[in-house]
Parts: C-alpha cells; sequence; structure tokens
C-alpha cells in the first residue's frame, strides 16, 4: 500500500497545491515521534503529524514561511526539544523541510488513441504535469499515473483557450478535422513552448495549405509535423511515445529559467527566542 503521505502528494499534485514535506530525520533522547515519521504541510492545512506540541507547532510555523517565500531549497532545522521549545521530553529532533511544488512543466495530450496512451506511460514517468483531452470517455484506460488528468469533452478544440501559458501541446486524434480544429486553436495562442501534429509531411502541407487560408500562414511554422526526434525508433505505438517523448524534454530543456537543483540549507532553532528559523548566525547576533 502507498503511504499516506505519497498519496497526499499525489492528490496535491493533481490539484496544482504547493506543500512542504517535513521529516523527522533523526532524534536523540525522548521525542514525540521516531526518525522517519513525516507529514505534509499546506498554505491552510497539514497531513499526517510529526508529534503535535509546540515542536509541530514550530515546524508548520516553519514551512508555511517556506510557502510564503516561495522557497525551492530543502532546509534542514535541528530543534532541541527542551530548552528552544519547553516541552518536557527534552530530545532533539532533526528535520528536513522540502518544498514539493506542482511540476512547472505541463503537456496537454489530445487523443487517447494507441499513441497517446503510449506516450501517457512514458509521461507518466517524469516530472511534468499532463491534461489528457478525447471526445470520447470510453478510450480513457481504467486507471492513469498521478500526474495525469483525463478530460472527456465533446469538442476539444474549445478547452486550448483554458491550457496555461508555455504548455507543451500534441495532437494526436483519431479524426483529423478534430486535429485541424484543435491545431488551429493552438496556433491563435502564441505563447505555448511546443505545438506538435502527428503525422506526415503529406499531412503537414495540407494543414499548413488549410491555415494560411484562415489566416494563420505565419503560425505555421510554429507547428511541428511529423513529431518525435528524427532516426529514433519506428512506427510502434510505444517507440513513437518514446521519440516524442525524447522532442518533449529537449523543448523543455531549452526553456529559459532552468536552474540547477539547490543545496540544503541548514537551520537550528534558537534558545534565545524560541523560533525554529532562526539561523546560527541570527541566534548569535540575539
Amino acid at each position: 500500500m502507498m503511504p499516506a503521505w505519497l498519496d497526499t502528494l499525489a492528490s496535491l499534485a493533481r490539484d496544482g497545491t504547493p506543500a512542504v514535506l517535513v521529516t523527522v530525520t533523526a532524534v536523540r533522547g525522548s521525542t514525540p515521534r521516531e526518525a522517519g515519521c513525516k507529514m505534509v504541510v499546506t498554505a491552510d492545512a497539514a497531513h499526517g503529524t510529526i508529534g503535535g506540541g509546540n515542536f509541530e507547532f514550530q515546524s508548520l510555523v516553519r514551512a508555511r514561511a517556506l510557502l510564503a517565500d516561495a522557497a525551492d531549497a530543502p532546509v534542514a532545522a535541528e530543534f532541541p526539544l527542551g530548552p528552544a521549545l519547553g516541552q518536557c521530553c527534552g530530545g532533539h529532533a532533526s528535520v528536513l523541510f522540502e518544498m514539493v511544488r506542482p511540476p512547472a512543466w505541463r503537456v496537454a495530450l489530445f487523443g487517447a488513441g494507441h499513441v497517446g496512451r503510449a506516450l501517457v506511460n512514458v509521461l507518466g514517468a517524469l516530472d511534468c504535469r499532463v491534461t489528457w483531452i478525447d471526445p470520447r470517455a470510453g478510450e480513457f484506460p481504467p486507471t492513469r499515473p498521478a500526474n495525469v488528468v483525463a478530460l472527456h469533452h465533446p469538442a476539444p478544440a474549445a478547452c486550448v483557450a483554458a491550457l496555461p501559458v508555455g504548455a507543451s501541446v500534441l495532437v494526436m486524434t483519431h479524426d483529423h478535422a478534430l486535429d485541424f480544429d484543435i491545431v488551429a486553436a493552438a496556433l491563435w495562442r502564441a505563447d505555448f513552448a511546443f505545438v506538435g501534429l502527428i503525422g506526415s509531411d503529406t499531412k503537414r502541407a495540407r494543414f499548413v495549405s488549410r491555415l494560411a487560408r484562415i489566416g494563420l500562414g505565419s503560425a505555421t511554422n510554429r507547428l511541428m509535423c511529423p513529431i518525435g526526434t528524427p532516426d529514433t525508433g519506428g512506427k510502434a505505438p510505444a517507440e513513437i511515445a518514446i521519440a516524442v517523448a525524447a522532442q518533449l524534454l529537449q523543448i523543455r530543456d531549452a526553456l529559459p529559467g532552468r536552474v540547477p537543483s539547490p543545496q540544503v540549507a541548514s537551520v537550528t532553532a534558537c534558545s534565545r527566542c524560541e523560533v525554529a528559523s532562526c539561523t546560527v548566525a541570527e541566534a548569535t547576533a540575539r
């Protein structure tokens, strides 16, 4: 069975809610909970417990401060429970605060056919959020990766307007007319990272001609068709899915603003001010 905190994080990710995962990493002496216990904290809720009392309260304060500051780096904090927090157990707890943000990488996938299902399985293992759209409700499999939200809509092109800025849009429905309507809606917007259409060079030429007739001629240079990294795999759905996912990763990695993972900061609860977010240097200054 999946631990409750993993279920909670998966649910929050689907909802687009940032959270902090609070983990007791080590304990010495008498403490409210054992090492390894976890709590998931959002701006207005807490799921699970690391032992209650002032120790947990100060941990909640610290976690919500990280959320409010939009922090990226994990933070390791030390809690001397007796001198700093006035808890009679008097032990010592080490706590790690990890920001868990919904992935910034968004993918909108139109079409739940063989390639769409294969691609969802590949994207399900990546750090992205996928909106999967098809007019045929029965085409979605009964189980899907946690980062995939399936949306049944009779007019998929109408969903394009609500997609987030910077999303990668992939079009591979069962119907060329639907494909055209979705591609046209996507190209009317100029704020997507990628607009890709499954098909051949011939399909692209036909779409480009039709798109030009409705005023999208200059926008067709933003349409990628065929899709997938060149000379990768064959025509099997799984192989196409891998090639397309590789192309999406290339697009993602080329976007501005991608930075290396931050290092873990370290803080210690201050015995003078009893604020768990006070750093050692700040404590000395006080």
